[in-house]
Parts: structure tokens; C-alpha cells; sequence
């Protein structure tokens, strides 16, 4: 499988076209952005890091019932992904109240919820990710019914796999953010990565912070919490 055309640049990742037209090739970088793009850096080795572990993670959920965009890991930064139709929304799960929850609700970091939330938002740079209900989705025709229903069932099962997986590595669940996308034949899976940019994990005797927060508070020790995580994960999968 080789590299055709760039045809996207994201903030974090490239994707490239290949030979097959229902096939693409996801290359992660090392940038990295909070805030909407307003903050901008380097986290050394992100990439390589994002890749490794988000493709351990779907191909473990593939095991576990939930379909996924991935097919191979080509190297350290390349991915082979079924090519998808992104569903606009950005399905957030959360377990614990952090970041903008805390802040829009007012909410003390670090309570428990009684049983996971999700929520939506819009996929739109240019409106600010804005929150949206259901109801929100449909009238813009962002999805279905049925798949938002689908898509809500499939978060769910995510976390309850991953919060016992990442438990197993003595590391909290806090909260992650789900992308999902249509194939050709309109099937739902799961789509883009699960990674410490996606997800809030916190050590479980420490809560210190070993991911993407570590860049957008500037707390230090990026790269060292990014490495953290990835090595717990690969203990934990052998």
C-alpha cells in the first residue's frame, strides 16, 4: 500500500489517498493544538505514540463488537483506515467531570458521576465545536435517528471496554472524545484515533495527569506522560 495525493492536513494528522479507492492512509504528526487551534506546539514523538496506541485500541474494541475505520499499521506514523464519510458530531463520554464540563457547569474536577455521560457537539471549526442535543443533530441532518441511537450504543460500549481496560493499567478513565464515519454502503463505524489528544487518563492512586491536559494547562512532562501511558498499554496487552 503506498501514498497517493494529500488530500487533508489536520491538526494532527494527514490523509492520504492510495490505489484503492475505499482505502487511505492516516500519517500522524507530532503538532499539537488545544483550545480550538488557538494554543500551538510540538509534543516529540506524539505521533508515533497516537498512532501505536490508537491502532492497539481498535483493532482490541474489533474484538469486543465495535466496528472500526482501521485495517493495517503500515510503520510507526502510518495507518491503512477504510475511507469514511465523518458523521459531524464529536461524541463526548465522560465518567468524571473535567475540563469544559467543570466549567460550564460548574462542576468541581474530579466528581464521579453516578453513570457515564454523553453529549454531542457540532463539528465545526469555524462555530467552535458547539454543544448540540439530538434533536439539534437531526434538524441539520447531521445523522439519522437510528444512528445517533447506534452511535450512542457503540460510546457507550467503548467506555465500558476501555475504563476496564485502562483500570487493568492503574489508570482512570476520565473522559474521551468518538469521531464515527459511514463507509460506502452507509455502515457506521468508528472512525479517527484514541489517544492522550482524545482522552482524559488519570493515574488511579495519584490522579496525576498523563495526557493531553499536561500541554493545554502547561503543567510540563508531556512527553513523559504520553510515554507513561503508552508503556502501562503495551504491559498491560501482551
Amino acid at each position: 500500500m503506498t501514498k497517493g495525493e494529500q488530500l487533508y492536513e489536520g491538526k494532527a494528522k494527514k490523509v492520504f489517498s492510495t490505489e484503492d479507492p475505499e482505502l487511505l492512509i492516516v500519517s500522524y504528526k507530532d503538532d499539537a493544538t488545544a483550545f480550538n487551534g488557538l494554543k500551538k506546539g510540538t509534543i516529540q514523538g506524539k505521533g508515533v505514540i497516537n498512532n501505536r496506541m490508537s491502532n492497539m485500541l481498535m483493532k482490541y474494541l474489533e474484538t469486543k463488537g465495535i466496528p472500526t475505520h482501521y485495517v493495517e499499521e503500515l510503520n510507526d506514523r502510518d495507518t491503512v483506515v477504510k475511507k469514511v464519510s465523518i458523521v459531524p458530531l464529536e461524541v463526548i463520554v465522560r465518567n468524571i467531570a473535567a475540563g469544559s464540563f467543570s466549567k460550564h457547569y460548574g462542576v468541581e474536577e474530579g466528581v464521579v458521576f453516578e453513570s457515564p455521560t454523553v453529549e454531542f457537539s457540532y463539528k465545526n471549526d469555524d462555530l467552535g465545536d458547539p454543544l448540540l442535543n439530538t434533536y439539534h443533530a437531526l434538524a441539520l441532518g447531521l445523522a439519522t435517528e437510528e444512528e445517533i441511537k447506534l452511535i450512542e450504543k457503540y460510546a457507550f460500549g467503548v467506555n465500558e471496554i476501555l475504563s476496564d481496560l485502562w483500570r487493568k493499567c492503574g489508570v482512570i478513565l476520565v473522559d474521551f472524545k468518538l469521531e464515527f464515519g459511514r463507509l460506502s454502503d452507509g455502515t457506521i463505524v468508528l472512525a479517527d484515533e484514541i489517544s492522550p489528544d482524545t482522552c482524559r487518563l488519570w493515574d488511579s492512586e495519584t490522579k496525576e495527569k498523563l495526557d493531553k491536559d499536561r500541554f493545554r494547562r502547561d503543567l510540563g512532562g508531556v512527553e513523559e506522560a504520553y510515554n507513561e501511558i503508552m508503556s502501562r498499554l503495551e504491559e498491560n496487552m501482551k
